[in-house]
């Protein structure tokens, strides 16, 4: 599919109502995920938690992907498998969902620190979520979607780290993957003019060091190529006049998140 699909403000609402499904699914990881719970066991309690709310994880047997989450663990980027190996103190875990309701499409990653982790990792999970804030703040009407890889771009390599290049964000609707895509770097004023009904999702992948990636044997894994920590954050976002509209939110999240700080 070669063309950009906008969509209508009633199909914007439906995406939201999949995107928020996504987001109470990352809710519900965030309650359990923790020292000695297995990757596997958040894949079935997501896939579940799903099936339940009457949606379809978008992920499950996409392009033959075998789990309902990508889930990456460390030096792994994007599209893990989830496994039967216990979470540990100090681990780094990305967490890609997808959800098909009502015929469309939502998805949203969000990356979680296992206990205490390292400054560094600390630092890379910040500055992530910071550049999916300042590319999301670039998806209004009339600016372009190298203005967004841009903003994604130069704030990290200003903080010291790499940004992915072989693995884009996209356009989101009745298909998992539409046009455009939306790398995380780019020059301003470059590419696509971003327009109403435009529905993306931006997804910042930085390595805590180079950007170089490595694609493994299993067709669906990548790993920074130095083996150090990656992290990644995803919205589903309407492209609006002044400001984006973020279709999915990471409140469900921090709402529990918080909770277990305060008990």
């Amino acid at each position: 599919m070669s063309k950009i699909i906008y969509k209508s403000i009633e199909e914007i609402e439906l995406i939201r109502e999949s995107s928020l499904l996504v987001s109470k699914t990352h809710g519900e990881i965030a309650k359990v995920i923790g020292p000695g719970v297995t990757t596997l066991e958040l894949n079935k309690l997501a896939e579940t938690f799903i099936r339940d709310n009457g949606g379809v994880p978008a992920f499950l047997n996409y392009g033959g992907f075998p789990y309902s989450l990508c889930i990456s663990l460390n030096d792994q980027v994007v599209h893990g498998f989830p496994s039967k190996k216990p979470l540990v103190e100090g681990d780094l875990v990305s967490v890609d969902c997808g959800v098909i309701l009502n015929k469309y499409f939502g998805d949203s990653a969000y990356t979680f620190a296992i206990g205490e982790v390292d400054e560094n990792t600390k630092k890379l999970m910040r500055v992530t979520r910071e550049c999916l804030d300042l590319g999301i703040a670039k998806a209004v009407v009339g600016m372009r979607i190298g203005d967004i890889g841009y903003a994604v771009q130069e704030h990290a390599e200003k903080n010291g780290f790499g940004v992915v290049k072989e693995l884009v964000g996209h356009g989101v609707g009745t298909r998992l993957h539409e046009k455009p895509e939306v790398p995380n770097y780019g020059k301003r004023g470059a590419g696509i003019k971003l327009e109403e009904g435009m529905v993306i999702a931006i997804e910042p992948m930085i390595n805590a060091g180079r950007a170089g990636v490595k694609f493994w044997d299993d067709g669906w894994t990548v790993s920074t190529s130095d083996k150090k920590p990656s992290a990644h954050y995803e919205h589903t976002v309407a492209v609006k006049k002044g400001q984006a509209d973020v279709l999915s939110t990471f409140s469900y999240i921090e709402e529990v998140l918080k909770e277990k700080i305060n008990n």
